[in-house]
Formats: C-alpha cells, structure tokens, sequence
C-alpha cells in the first residue's frame, strides 16, 4: 500500500509534532466552531460565558501544543491531563449555554459527543505515554494491600490506623 507524503513524513520520525496528532486537529476544529457559535449569544453573553466557552476550548489544544515538545514524558503527561480538564470545562460553559436556552438540545449534544471522542482519544494518549516510563517512575501506581483497621479511638484520628 502506498502512503502519503504526509504518512511516509510522520512515520520517518521519532516524534509527531503537535499537529501530527489526529486529537489536536479535532480539538482546533472543536474550537473553531465553538468561537462560530459562541458570537450568536447575546451581546451580554458574548463576553461571560462566550468568553469562558472560548477560552477553554482554545486551552484544550493550546496545553498539548505546549507540552508536546517537552523533553520528559510526565511534562507531556502534564499537557494530556489538562487539556483533558479545559475540553471537560468546554462542556460544562456549553451545558450552561442550554439551559439559559443560547443552544438547542441537539447542539449541546453534537458538541459534547464531539469533546467526549477528544476525551477519550486523550486518554488513550496518555496511557501510551504512561508506557514510555519504567513502572518504578510512576507518580501513580494502582495497588491494592491489606489494611489495619483500629477501634475506634486509636490513632491520630478516631477510626483510622497509626501508619
């Protein structure tokens, strides 16, 4: 199968750039729209919740263009998670835009399943930079142990054990 110039480009490379990743275009375009959308609220709108719709949803790309290049995969981890928090934010600023009745139903939902397919592309993002790092370097580690549990009335706290 021949590739493109475009493909054979980002296959050749150790690294993608920013704009090599299929999630930072969505998110550009994500946010494109939403400015479209957020300059037909009304006047008063426009600089509150338009604004803050805006912003967030220029922040969600903006955090992994800034990360991107970072030598040390947990600052690039860094810039998954938030750009993960302000697309989750975008959907709040759009679910509020609904209920004061500036978007339809529909709308809401389009961009909302739109933001929720970036979320789940983040995610896969971060699990496979979570995979560049040994295990012992990890920030967080999921394991389960045993506890102790004291009386009531034992420990600093009344409840929880002395550790």
């Amino acid at each position: 199968m021949k590739m493109s110039c475009q493909e054979y480009a980002v296959a050749d490379k150790n690294f993608l750039d920013v704009e090599d990743l299929e999630v930072y275009q969505k998110l550009c375009r994500l946010h494109i729209d939403v400015c479209d959308l957020t300059h037909e609220w009304p006047p008063e709108e426009r600089y509150e919740l338009g604004s803050q719709a805006r912003r967030s949803s220029n922040s969600a790309p903006a955090q992994l263009a800034e990360k991107n290049d970072d030598r040390h995969i947990l600052n690039k981890i860094e810039g998954v998670n938030r750009s993960r928090g302000e697309a989750n934010e975008t959907i709040h600023h759009l679910f509020m835009a609904k209920l004061k009745g500036y978007i339809r139903e529909g709308t809401y939902l389009d961009f909302r399943d739109r933001y929720r397919e970036c979320v789940r592309m983040l995610n896969g993002l971060e699990k496979t930079l979570e995979r560049k790092i040994p295990e012992r370097e990890r920030r967080w580690k999921i394991s389960e142990g045993s506890a102790t549990y004291g009386a009531v009335g034992e420990g600093i706290y009344k409840g929880w054990p002395d550790t």
